[in-house]
């Protein structure tokens, strides 16, 4: 008799309204250090005395934010928005991604949000994924809580 030495895991599946935040935390944290940037290019392009340059931060914001969640979910799974939140982006099976992963499901929030959403509400009702959370085979989870070291007592300071 063969015995399961497999356990199952448990995953909890990210609300729409955590993902929210994180992403609105993300959005603004890329924006601001996006934006002065920029300032710091227009400042230095009225020094140089060449006022043509103008570049356009559309298409530059949406790059940044989609290779801030790359690197970062494509690291350890979590941006500063989701690390908030306690949410992290895993495969399917609730294992960490890699960075092509991460490429792909990220490219769906940072250039086709309204679609990406849109699409994993009506298509995929119930499921909490978007389009590109499909497409990479990924989910968002509630980050599994930190347990304290076994053998370990911690003392606050008195």
């Amino acid at each position: 008799m063969e015995s399961d030495t497999s356990t199952e895991k448990t995953l909890h599946l990210a609300s729409w309204e955590d993902r929210f935040w994180a992403w609105l935390i993300d959005v603004l944290l890329v924006g601001a250090a996006l934006s002065g940037l920029g300032e710091a290019v227009g400042t230095l392009s009225l020094v140089t005395g060449d006022l043509s340059f103008s570049p356009s931060f559309l298409g530059v914001n949406g790059l940044g934010i989609w290779l801030y969640w790359t690197a970062l979910e494509g690291y350890n799974g979590q941006s500063a928005g989701k690390l908030v939140m306690n949410i992290a982006v895993t495969d399917e099976r609730g294992d960490p991604i890699d960075y092509p992963t991460a490429a792909l499901e990220s490219f769906g929030k940072a250039f086709l949000l309204p679609l990406d959403a849109l699409i994993g509400w009506i298509a995929m009702e119930g499921e909490y994924v978007r389009l590109f959370n499909r497409l990479s085979s990924t989910i968002v989870v509630e980050a599994p809580e930190e347990d304290e070291p076994s053998g370990v007592t911690y003392v606050p300071p008195e």
